[in-house]
């Protein structure tokens, strides 16, 4: 039998997605709801095969090889595993600068 990963969602990462739909929902309220749906969906099926997705390449070119991202067009969703966990720790799109945004998330918790 196939090892199975409860997904569990990071407070941040909640937000990010949230962020996102309240975005799109400003234009587009039934676009956001599809999006959602596509995320949530796509994220949820990570519960039976998370490594099957690649290792975020910006950490990795670092030497990091613990974080894993999904790439749903034109988002990026970045993820750890753990045991038989897989924490969802980031949303975000995918024409930003990942650098910019981890160093503003690590100096935030930091100070």
């Amino acid at each position: 039998m196939a090892k199975r990963y409860e997904v569990i969602w990071a407070k941040t990462a909640e937000n990010d997605l949230l962020k996102i739909i309240e975005y799109i929902a400003q234009n587009n309220p039934a676009n956001s709801i599809r999006i959602l749906k596509k995320i949530k969906k796509q994220t949820d099926e990570l519960y039976h095969s998370p490594k099957r997705c690649r290792i975020v390449p910006e950490l990795h070119d670092q030497g990091i090889t613990q974080y894993r991202e999904m790439v749903i067009t034109p988002w990026r969703v970045m993820y750890r595993i753990s045991d038989d966990k897989v924490y969802v720790l980031s949303v975000f799109d995918s024409r930003r600068n990942i650098e910019d945004i981890l160093l503003k998330r690590f100096a935030q918790n930091i100070l």
